[in-house]
């Protein structure tokens, strides 16, 4: 594997000079294949998790686990690395001491033992393990850029207000999954300031973790259109036959799925409406006229893939965002070499605005769906970013 492997367009991320930076992990669980081992271990062992290079050229110097199951890995990677565990978040960010001793921080809050709500969202403390980092902030004076794995939390209120301590204490908070990162062939990428009017992801899983995937990989190809991410204005949750029913009434939506269907490389044969009899969706209506579809293609394909409507193309524009069905899962290396750019330019590589809408849509979807299928309007879903002219995703598998 070679650099080029990380490039998004022409400009490939900046290799940092100096010292390595010194990145603290505060994790909910660290066991084989979690999150915190596809992370945190390519930090420890190499892009490919081998103990080869290449890898991340900032390094691991302090952990926090919250949760220590049975099948727990991160005391003897600990050991065998050289990375201290401590048992609070202050000493994991101090070393121990009084100040703040670490250049980054990595807050993987995916995995572990944590209840769940009768909408079915699985409560993990990102929101109150982010407070505790930001007590130390404001305990030493001192802030440094923060990385959240994944959705920012299941409540929007609280989402929202991470980005607000984020900005009231001026520090770089970047957060979201693999999927936007991915390889992608081709390079495709929705071209800047192009004109939508309609879009359609697919996916697989479950409503709530995975139901974030599929939103954001939605969410990183319609935020490129003209005039910039404006918000939502409303979600709906629609499923089996009545999914289909929709689909029907909806020819873009149809003409779209296919499309994203036809880059998929984990299809099944046969067909789609049979297949995907219990399969489900996500309506997304956004505030400038923007209409989207997000489907989780169960029985269908197992596959991450955007397809977009832009003005004066013939032909929808989709892409497949390649996820690797096993380790080094390649897809989490692209995602950390976007997460060492935020750590060396003191920049987010992409805003954290687009994780901040896609969680407050998860929830609205999931609220849907627990309250009959009704759509919910969403007005406090106003949020408004511009993404960068260049996007940052892989172009070349390992």
């Amino acid at each position: 594997m070679t650099r080029r492997l990380f490039l998004s367009t022409a400009a490939a991320p900046l290799l940092a000079q100096g010292t390595p930076k010194r990145i603290a992990a505060v994790i909910t669980e660290y066991r084989h294949n979690s999150h915190a081992d596809v992370i945190v271990g390519k930090y420890l062992e190499g892009f490919r998790q081998n103990g080869q290079p290449p890898g991340p050229r900032n390094r691991i110097v302090s952990m926090y686990t919250a949760q220590v199951p049975k099948n727990d890995m991160s005391r003897d990677m600990a050991k065998k690395h050289g990375v201290p565990i401590y048992p609070t978040i202050w000493e994991t960010l101090t070393l121990g001491g009084h100040r703040l001793a670490v250049d980054g921080v990595l807050l993987i809050g995916e995995h572990g033992q944590y209840p769940v709500n009768e909408k079915g969202q699985k409560l993990y403390p990102r929101y109150e393990l982010f407070l505790e980092i930001t007590d130390v902030f404001r305990g030493t004076g001192k802030c440094v850029p923060v990385f959240n794995d994944k959705h920012l939390s299941y409540s929007w209120l609280k989402a929202k207000r991470m980005v607000e301590i984020s900005r009231e204490l001026k520090f770089p908070l970047m957060a979201g999954s693999s999927i936007p990162v991915s390889y992608r062939p081709q390079g495709v990428d929705v071209p800047w300031g192009a004109r939508m009017k309609h879009a359609v992801s697919i996916f697989y899983g479950d409503p709530d973790a995975y139901g974030f995937h599929l939103l954001e990989g939605l969410q990183c190809m319609v935020e490129r259109r003209q005039g910039g991410e404006s918000g939502v204005a409303a979600v709906q949750y629609i499923e089996k036959q009545a999914m289909w029913d929709w689909v029907s009434a909806n020819p873009w939506a149809s003409r779209l799925l296919d499309a994203a269907l036809a880059v998929a490389v984990e299809r099944k044969p046969g067909d789609i409406r049979e297949l995907g009899k219990n399969a489900y969706a996500y309506l997304v209506d956004y505030r400038d006229g923007l209409r989207a579809a997000a489907f989780m293609m169960n029985g269908v394909a197992q596959d991450a893939a955007t397809a977009v409507e832009i003005e004066g193309r013939s032909e929808p524009l989709a892409t497949l965002m390649w996820l690797e069905n096993g380790r080094p899962f390649q897809h989490f290396a692209c995602l950390v070499q976007g997460v060492e750019k935020m750590f060396d330019t003191g920049r987010p590589t992409y805003p954290v605005e687009r994780t901040l809408l896609t969680s407050g849509v998860l929830e609205a979807a999931i609220d849907s769906k627990f309250g009959g299928h009704q759509r919910r309007e969403t007005p406090h879903l106003n949020v408004r970013y511009t993404a960068p002219k260049q996007g940052f995703f892989c172009t070349e598998k390992l």
